[in-house]
Order: C-alpha cells, then structure tokens, then sequence
C-alpha cells in the first residue's frame, strides 16, 4: 500500500500584500501529479488546510476541486482533519456529498464518520468516535486513529467530560490506547492523524514557525511515549518542517508545509511523503521534493544600485529586502526596487545617529509644547462625545493620572 501525507495548505493565506493563491494552485497541481504518478491508495491531509476559520471563496473552490481531483472520482480515499486554523464546522460541512468523490473530513476529535462504500473504490466499512477501519481491494485493512484539533477545554470535554481533573495528555494517550487495542492489528495498517505539538520528550521541545498562530492547545506537551505500539505510523500537522521527531515506537513525521510561509522558512525545502507498506507491513518512507514553490530569501545591500542590479538576475522566488543606509530611502529608490523585482519586501536599515538624534529632538519639541493633561483629555473627550466632561470624570481622570505618575517614579 501506498499513502501520501501531506499538512497544512493554508489556502488563502497572503504573505503581506503578496497573495499566494497561484502559487498554491501550481503546488497542490503537483501534489496531484505525484499521487496519480506513483499510484497512491490513500492521502493523507494533517490539518491547517485554510488560513482562517471564514477563507476567501478562491481557497475553498480550490480546495474542493483539488480533493476531488486527489479521491480519483471515489477510487482512492483522502482524509482531511482539521488544524487550529480550521473551523471544523466548515471542514465538516459537505459531508454527505464528499463521500461520492472518497473524501472524509474530520473536523473534531470526536467526529463519528459513517459507514460508507464507492463504486469501485474502497469502504469504510467500521468507525467509531475518532476512528474508522478502511478496506480497499486486495491491500491491508487501514486503521486510522483520528485527533482533529481542539483546545484543551473542548478536549477534556470530548474524551473525558466526567474526569476533568485528568491530564489532556493522559486523555489522549488512553483514547488512543483504547481504540488501538480494539481495532489495530497485526494485519492492519495502523496510523494515527493528528494536529498538534508532540515532543519527544521534556528535553526536546520543538519551535513553532514564524507568524504560526500558537497551537494553545494543551496545557502540557504530549510525548511520543504516550502513543499505542500497535501504531505503523504517525501522520502530524502544524509544524511547516519536515521532520520525524521519533522512530524508535514507529515514525512519528511532521510532513511540513507545501510552500514556507514565512522568512524564517528560507530556503527550506518542502516536501510531501510517501509512505510504502510491503505485504509485510515494512515500512519506507520516501520524502517527495516539491519543485514549485517559490523560494523565499532575505539579503541585505548597502547601496540601492547594487540591489537593484542583483534583483534584476532574480526569479521564482519572494525577496526581504534589506537596505542599509545613512538617509531614508526617498521614492524614487523605492520605485527603481520594486519596478525591478515584483514579489518584494524592502526594509530600510538607517545607520545615521544624526537623522535619528533629529527625530528623537523632534518628538520632544512636539511634546514639550503640548497643552497639559488636562486640558488634551477635555478636547479628546468632546471630540469624541460631542460635550465637556463633568466634575466627577475629570476628577476620576486626574486620579488615574496621578496614580500613573506615581508609578513611573
């Protein structure tokens, strides 16, 4: 058997004023050409799969006709959770119609997918709360462990409402062992799905990405000793590196994100993986270089001639711009960049400590004749009410006034 796992699309997402969505349309175009090339029976999708709870209709017409394109008209199961960005109402939503085209969403930990076959394809033919069984035509049965994202209060309510002073951690680790212990095999392909930050243990905590909304998920972390042995494989989101965290249990692999969302993912290749299970159940795993993402890169120059002559040889690629200088770039340096480079971030490094003592002179000469507090706080509020403010307002404003300066000496 042969399953892709790929993680956090994040369709829709913008890096600044720079709109991703093409670039995004070409990579899951290849993500699509990879799974039909290596005749791939199940993909896997570890969350994050929009930006925001509400993305714009761009990102959802594509992210439904790439599913589509991926289940291969009901023929090959795709299995989508949702991340800490996703509205799992939303992810949820069409169901009924995405069982035709073999897709299954799972948007809460909880979420009891119902029994279902294609024509010609595969069939769910077992699920409970956060697991279903798969049988697809002459391959292993594929049980999957399904943990969707949910915070620490929805999960305490899911897996335990009547304990609540257990751990989230020792939560998950229990459900995970019980449905393992009821349903992972020796025959079976057994895999847990999940979004959230995993360690290997206290010693090696793992970073967050830049301009990652903090997973807040769980009050302490959960560690790969918590999982079940039964388990082949575990299939994570949320962190935009690939990385295997763990492989003395099974893998426990973060795929990493289809294209770097941020700086501090320069020059990182993304990836997707490809998971080959022998009639034996041995395992390899084949990371899948990704060739059409743009690369994003910082570089820093001291004269504007110099970057623009460099900007000029660039391509395919989103540039942070560095500019060190004594003077602030004027307009017309800022429009020989851009009009050399479109895909641009430019920030200005002024060294000058005379331009800088000018505007520190500057600002106290403002403040030094401004009105007193009082009388900037009665214009502010009758600009903002429309009337003077009363005795016991002002006087409850010099209070604080008073109690503010008393603090700052």
């Amino acid at each position: 058997m042969k399953i892709l796992h790929t993680s956090d699309w994040h369709l829709g997402k913008k890096l600044g004023h720079i709109s991703r969505l093409a670039e995004q349309q070409r990579v899951l175009q290849e993500i699509c050409d990879i799974v039909d090339q290596q005749s791939v029976d199940a993909v896997i999708i570890a969350g994050d799969l929009f930006d925001t709870f509400n993305p714009p209709v761009e990102a959802i017409e594509l992210f439904y006709s790439t599913l589509k394109k991926l289940g291969n008209q009901g023929k090959r199961p795709v299995i989508a959770i949702a991340g800490n960005h996703d509205s799992p109402d939303r992810i949820e939503a069409p169901h009924a119609l995405a069982h035709e085209s073999g897709i299954i969403f799972v948007g809460y930990p909880h979420t009891h997918i119902p029994t279902f076959s294609t024509y010609q394809g595969f069939e769910v033919e077992q699920s409970e709360q956060g697991f279903i069984k798969i049988t697809l035509p002459n391959k292993n049965p594929l049980c999957l462990l399904l943990t969707a994202f949910a915070n620490e209060f929805r999960l305490k309510t899911y897996l335990n409402p009547d304990n609540s002073k257990q751990s989230v951690r020792n939560m998950l680790a229990q459900s995970w062992q019980q449905l393992a212990d009821q349903h992972c095999s020796e025959e079976s392909i057994n895999l847990l799905i999940s979004h959230l930050l995993m360690y290997q243990s206290a010693k090696h905590p793992l970073q967050e990405p830049d301009n990652e909304k903090p997973i807040e998920q769980i009050s302490e972390p959960v560690f790969t000793n918590n999982l079940p042995p039964q388990l082949d494989y575990v299939a994570l989101g949320h962190l935009h590196r690939f990385q295997t965290i763990e492989n003395l249990i099974c893998p426990v692999v973060y795929s990493g994100s289809p294209l770097a969302y941020s700086f501090s993912e320069s020059f990182q290749k993304k990836y997707v993986i490809l998971l080959e299970f022998d009639q034996n159940k041995q395992l390899e795993i084949k990371p899948i270089e990704l060739k059409t993402p743009k690369k994003l890169i910082r570089k820093r120059f001291m004269q504007v001639k110099e970057a623009v002559k460099w900007l000029k040889t660039q391509q395919n690629m989103i540039v942070e711009l560095t500019i060190q200088t004594e003077q602030y770039l004027t307009a017309k340096d800022r429009k020989a960049l851009h009009d050399a480079y479109d895909d641009l971030f430019v920030i200005p490094d002024v060294q000058s400590t005379d331009l800088f003592d000018q505007a520190q002179n500057k600002t106290k000469h403002i403040l030094e004749n401004f009105h007193n507090m009082d009388h900037l706080f009665m214009s502010y509020f009758h600009t903002k009410h429309g009337q003077t403010p009363n005795k016991d307002i002002l006087d409850l404003f010099s209070e604080l006034l008073a109690g503010e300066q008393h603090d700052s000496n």
